[in-house]
């Protein structure tokens, strides 16, 4: 079985729309997009420099338009099975949501937008920020964290835990960490799946209820606790949530297990997730898409998939 990823922010890289443009169509459904984000997403992904694609505002619907774009360009290709798992982290979950039916498309780049303005406005109004703990006992960074009054913001798995809050308590966390534990602050305007974006959940919850919202084509993973949510209306709850709740990447990753899955394809721009992926569940395949080209590669993976469904169903048959 694979599974498709849909990356969040810290991913976006400058001119990493340029060659999916050159796909037929292409073009005009980023500038239809550009329309419902209040962007020009074209330039944006072409020609803008990386300190102005780092703009929270800006990078969540740039994001989340190249992984649908990509999306659309699989499933012309290939016939995707149902039973295919879906996730996205922290605003990859909008992308998530599309493609697994529960959003359209205009809709999850338009939300996107919303969100990344409100949570860019929400971080100016206090200090904050965001750093990577690297090792350690998990239970035990945690709990570190909560005496400083920082929050476990994304717990990653693969021995990554994302600390948020007031910048003296993450430089209070540099100035002497864990042992055992390496710490790197991160380029973000704020923090991000905190208390602290308490305003841009309330103005992105009222912008949620206004759209159609359908139940999920394929099992479609919650970055609140890895589980597989079946309507559409509580998956679009979560997403509300999510942006003062902690990203639990961990559990989506746990759940992939469960379910079997032995590749995984994450959308562009790709690389944190497969890598996450790698170091967490051995032994998995995986693709990115960071270029149209890498599409070639998910039928291999497909083909395998179906190879290997078919030796699970010989093995069966022979022990009945």
């Amino acid at each position: 079985m694979i599974a498709l990823l849909a990356p969040g922010q810290g991913s976006q890289a400058p001119g990493m729309l340029t060659p999916w443009l050159e796909l037929d169509g292409a073009r005009e459904r980023v500038e239809a997009w550009s329309e419902h984000a209040g962007l020009d997403l074209v330039r944006l992904g072409t020609t803008a420099e990386a300190d102005e694609i780092k703009d929270t505002a800006i990078t969540q619907p740039l994001v989340v338009a190249l992984s649908l774009l990509a999306a659309e360009q699989l499933r012309s290709r290939f016939e995707i099975p149902a039973e295919t798992p879906v996730a996205g982290h922290s605003v990859g979950e909008l992308a998530a949501a599309a493609i697994a039916g529960v959003l359209s498309p205009d809709d999850a780049v338009a939300l996107a937008a919303v969100r990344g303005r409100e949570m860019a406005a929400a971080c100016a109004l206090e200090p904050t920020s965001m750093s990577a703990v690297m090792g350690g006992d998990p239970e035990t960074v945690v709990s570190h964290l909560e005496s400083l009054g920082l929050d476990p913001a994304n717990c990653n798995g693969a021995g990554q835990i994302v600390a948020a809050g007031r910048k003296p308590a993450l430089e209070a966390l540099a100035e002497e960490p864990l042992t055992g534990t390496k710490v790197r602050p991160l380029a973000v305007a704020g923090a991000f799946h905190t208390r602290f974006m308490a305003p841009a959940q309330d103005a992105f919850g009222t912008q949620a209820d206004k759209v159609a919202v359908d139940d999920p084509a394929f099992p479609l993973l919650s970055n609140s606790d890895g589980s597989v949510v079946e309507a559409g209306d509580e998956f679009v709850r979560r997403l509300v949530a999510q942006i003062t709740r902690p990203v639990r990447w961990d559990h989506c990753m746990a759940t992939l297990a469960e379910r079997g899955v032995r590749a995984v394809v994450e959308f562009p721009p790709a690389g944190a997730l497969t890598g996450l992926v790698r170091r967490e569940l051995k032994g998995t395949k995986t693709v990115a898409l960071k270029k149209p080209e890498d599409l070639d590669k998910v039928a291999d993976l497909l083909a395998a998939d179906s190879d290997e469904s078919a030796q699970d169903a010989n093995t069966s048959g022979s022990d009945a």
